[in-house]
């Protein structure tokens, strides 16, 4: 299987590295940054072992489309895309929480619930909601952004502030900017069939102090979509919603006696799991871009690949 799960470049005018999750960052003559989309898969916080094919491109494919849809309500960070896993982009200060957005009660937030909670990240939740159950508006329930390795906790909007991991009026931003783009990828979930029901969002500042989009949207690994078609039906019969989302490889994991507690062993994923996610992430692309998803004809490396055209790029940019 033709996959990246590291990267270990070394471009001109190169200052760093640092190596998220999924992303690894390089930093370029402190004013640029390339983000690589690698082929690795997280879950609960946790890097699983082996990669999956074309995620990484998928990823990066998906989320510059989005910046280049949302542009016009959110500033971002993004310049080019020189290779299907390569976005370059303006060297930003990220801020320290992730801002996660809620229209439905799934997930995380539907554990919550379903252990009696009825506050999640200091906002109120109705009595009543079953899983996958509309929310009376969109909720954001931030976390915290730690770095590698760590897990992220939930944290409130008041937490944010009074421990002043955001300033005030930042984080008024913040808000306003996550509402405009949640609004908006629900907008064009719905045209081509989906529910967005919820989603995360990262901002930085850039070197001028512009508050600006970064890292990824509206991705099968930062969002979760229903099918429209039938949503209803399938809740009022109380079935399980037909999702695209990586909540899939999290039930999953749990089947498997793996939620990323401590002495928790990740399970084996056979080759025809690890295909059975490929063809899932193939499967959220074409929908949620409307195209169909082209694989790379290149048959070099896509280390070799990615070389070849940041070098090229860079160039142009140095």
């Amino acid at each position: 299987m033709n996959t990246i799960t590291q990267t270990n470049f070394h471009f001109p005018k190169q200052v760093s590295v640092y190596k998220g999750k999924v992303r690894d960052v390089y930093n370029i003559n402190n004013q640029w940054l390339v983000m690589i989309a690698s082929d690795r898969l997280s879950a609960f916080d946790v890097v699983l072992p082996k990669g999956i094919p074309y995620k990484g491109q998928i990823l990066n494919q998906i989320a510059t489309q989005f910046m280049q849809l949302t542009a016009d309500i959110v500033p971002n960070w993004l310049l080019a895309t020189p290779d299907p896993n390569v976005a370059i982009g303006k060297l930003c200060t990220p801020f320290k929480v992730e801002m996660v957005i809620r229209g439905y009660l799934s997930g995380h937030a539907y554990r919550e619930y379903a252990l009696g909670k009825r506050q999640l990240c200091g906002v109120s939740l109705p009595e009543g909601l079953k899983e996958n159950d509309k929310l009376p508006f969109p909720i954001i329930t931030p976390t915290t952004k730690e770095d590698f390795g760590a897990h992220d906790a939930d944290i409130s909007r008041n937490e944010i502030i009074s421990k002043n991991i955001v300033s005030e009026d930042d984080y008024k931003i913040l808000e306003d900017y996550t509402y405009k783009l949640f609004e908006r990828g629900t907008q064009i979930a719905q045209q081509r069939g989906l529910i967005l029901v919820d989603t995360k969002y990262e901002f930085g500042k850039t070197q001028d102090g512009t508050i600006v989009l970064i890292d990824e949207i509206h991705t099968p690994d930062s969002s979760r979509y229903f099918y429209a078609d039938g949503y209803q039906q399938r809740q009022d019969r109380g079935e399980e919603q037909k999702q695209l989302s990586k909540e899939f490889v999290r039930k999953w994991l749990i089947e498997n006696g793996f939620q990323g507690k401590e002495g928790q062993q990740i399970p084996n994923m056979t080759d025809d799991y690890i295909f059975s996610v490929s063809e899932r992430y193939i499967e959220l692309y074409e929908k949620i871009i409307g195209e169909k998803f082209e694989k790379p004809q290149n048959t070099t490396s896509i280390e070799d690949r990615i070389e070849s055209n940041v070098v090229s790029y860079l160039h142009k940019l140095l």
